[in-house]
């Protein structure tokens, strides 16, 4: 597939991938470049049809919902799909296009012609319909980028004090039976290091949180003995080599997201909120993530050679089409992205 160069190179662009068509994407992004503060200085570049924008624009203005932006008004780097497409409703055709403007977007942020990607949501069966095969958005970039080592972090600022919650995996879209095989002392490291460079930009000496293996992080051996034989002994290690860095753990997996919780429901001084909380597999951090601050977290992929975000949401095929997207989580990923492109500089 053949991409334009004719947006040549602007340091405000950003770009954005569509996501599923048939999903909640579309207009999230449309409700959330709306929502942005006029004086924000970001010019995006959207990847996707531009008839199923203005479709939806119109449906949304039918609605009586004003805070849009008008597809007339953006660019638009136009591939429309071929097959017809419905609201709700997975299918190859709609595979094909989100995977598609993945990739051309991909290789337009490859080609240096944007300061950050945000990617609306993809539905990985219907990728598998249109034959490709992957986990997810983040190893079809890391393919595109020849980037050997990615990791997928779910970062949230708390309405009442500011205080950001990072929460980076170790192991993401693989199985539970083969977690024992992924997880090891190199990783472990690894991801650690990948946490620390990232609470960094915002917390020159952060405060960082790694959660158990096993339930209660293994009762000192009696419920699991991963965290005796080589959990604990790695942390030592890292630890002696960043003695500024206050690191704490392995803690119990159902405890370790506590304080977080409260930050969300009161104002909790940030001072005794971590800065970073390594958890250990998917769902271990998803699913605290998402209870606590489900419509604002942003998915960033960190590993890559640029800048990339998404909302920590799906694509909502129940409600696509229907007007009532929570466009937050998009709109979230927007800002941090220019956040991030601005501590980068």
């Amino acid at each position: 597939m053949t991409i334009s160069n004719g947006y040549g190179i602007n340091k405000n662009r950003i770009i954005i991938s569509l996501g599923d068509p048939a999903g909640i994407g579309p207009e999230v992004i449309l409700k959330a470049l709306g929502a942005i503060d006029s004086s924000i200085e970001a010019e995006p570049l959207i990847v996707g049809c531009k008839e199923t924008m203005e479709i939806i624009y119109s449906k949304l203005k039918s609605q009586g919902i004003k805070a849009i932006a008008n597809p007339k008004n953006l660019t638009i780097k136009d591939i429309p799909y071929q097959e017809k497409i419905c609201p709700g409703k997975s299918s190859k055709a709609a595979g094909k296009a989100s995977f598609d403007w993945l990739t051309v977007a991909t290789k337009l942020m490859l080609k240096g012609h944007g300061r950050a990607l945000i990617t609306g949501p993809v539905a990985k069966h219907s990728w598998k319909e249109a034959g490709h095969s992957y986990p997810g958005q983040t190893e079809r970039l890391a393919e595109l980028a020849e980037a050997k080592t990615t990791s997928m972090l779910f970062s949230a600022q708390s309405p009442y004090n500011g205080w950001r919650l990072n929460t980076l995996l170790a192991t993401t879209h693989i199985p539970l039976i083969q977690i024992h095989k992924e997880l090891t002392p190199n990783l472990l490291t690894e991801k650690l290091n990948f946490l620390l460079e990232f609470c960094q930009k915002f917390t020159k000496e952060p405060k960082l949180l790694i959660a158990g293996l096993n339930p209660h992080a293994g009762e000192k051996g009696q419920l699991g003995k991963e965290e005796i034989e080589w959990i604990i002994p790695t942390l030592k290690e890292w630890k002696n080599k960043n003695p500024r860095i206050s690191l704490k753990g392995p803690i119990s997996p159902d405890t370790c997201w506590i304080s977080a919780a409260k930050s969300w429901k009161k104002n909790v001084p940030a001072k005794n909120l971590p800065d970073g909380i390594l958890a250990l597999y998917h769902d271990q951090g998803l699913i605290p993530i998402k209870l606590i601050a489900f419509e604002s977290a942003v998915n960033t992929t960190l590993g890559l050679p640029f800048i990339r975000t998404s909302p920590d949401h799906g694509t909502g095929f129940d409600i696509a089409g229907e007007g009532i997207a929570c466009f937050e989580s998009m709109l979230s990923a927007i800002k941090l992205a220019l956040e991030l492109t601005e501590k980068n500089n």
